[in-house]
């Protein structure tokens, strides 16, 4: 398998449009890079690709990589896109590939019926566009030679769709990871995750490689830096430090490991800072635009 990431960063990108928080002023001065919002390519090779999250930012993150330019007057080499959410950011960017060439759109039930409730996504012809409900932990093909199977991971309703209370820690078709694999090695890919659970820990254990939730350093950094009133757990992500942050709960896990998702305020975005050196150190690889990597 190879692997592609589109977008490293959580919603808003990095910069963030209406922030002027210390990552943000930093890479609008060019001192750390830019970032798109996240999304992952995967390709179990013979020029053929899917999209896991078609984020808001998809126009320009398939220009900006030519495995998914077109090869013809009409084409595409992507034969599928996968979502884990309903959120905005991994969904938005179905609307830039409304252009009537044929893929298929994998999610659960509830994930298509987000889309299904919201007549904006007419637009993305069914006619061209096949949208296939995948029940958990059913094993299907993203597309030729590449097997999926979706399993749930604790999380959340999408933003839009919470009422007056909100369950953080759902477990079912609101909120899912992927488990990838070909005949050579298994990967994971889970943007989005509230919990680390024992159920989880034996879902990945025999991954060769994880790209897992980093959105936020701590769970009040949204709070200590001003940028928010929301707790990390509260947005249904479980935090990268403390003693059930996923670098402490992951720890033991073989597989080459990947944070991506990463928010406009996590200190890891930084060269020089304490946190990414800790992250470094316990052996993770910290997304960014553009990097390539294969199982």
């Amino acid at each position: 398998m190879k692997f592609l990431v589109l977008g490293a960063a959580a919603g808003g990108g990095l910069p963030q449009w209406n922030c002027g928080c210390k990552n943000c002023e930093a890479a609008r001065a060019g001192e750390i890079p830019a970032s798109g919002q996240s999304s992952l390519a995967v390709s179990a090779g013979k020029g053929a690709w899917s999209i896991l999250n078609a984020s808001p930012d998809i126009r320009a993150q398939m220009q900006a990589n030519p495995a998914l330019h077109p090869r013809d007057l009409r084409d595409t080499p992507v034969r599928s896109v996968l979502l884990t959410n309903g959120d905005i950011d991994h969904i938005a960017g179905l609307l830039s590939m409304r252009e009537q060439t044929p893929f298929t759109l994998f999610g659960t039930s509830e994930i298509q019926s987000v889309l299904a409730d919201n007549r904006i996504f007419d637009a993305v012809s069914r006619e061209k566009v096949d949208r296939r409900a995948i029940a958990l932990n059913q094993d299907f093909e993203l597309h030729d030679g590449l097997s999926a199977r979706l399993f749930a991971v604790p999380g959340k309703v999408p933003l839009f769709m919470e009422g007056e209370t909100v369950q953080t820690d759902l477990v079912g078709e609101q909120t899912v990871g992927v488990r990838l694999w070909d005949d050579d090695s298994v990967a994971y890919y889970i943007p989005g995750c509230a919990a680390i659970t024992d159920r989880l820990l034996a879902q990945i254990a025999d991954a060769d490689q994880l790209f897992f939730d980093g959105t936020l350093w701590d769970d009040d950094e949204m709070i200590r830096t001003g940028t928010g009133v929301k707790t990390g757990r509260r947005m249904g992500h479980v935090p990268i430090s403390g003693p059930d942050g996923s670098m402490a709960a992951l720890a033991h896990l073989p597989a080459r490991k990947t944070y991506i998702h990463i928010n406009n305020t996590n200190p890891i975005w930084l060269p020089d800072s304490p946190e990414r050196a800790a992250v470094l150190a316990a052996g993770w690889r910290i997304a960014r635009d553009g990097q390539e990597s294969a199982t």
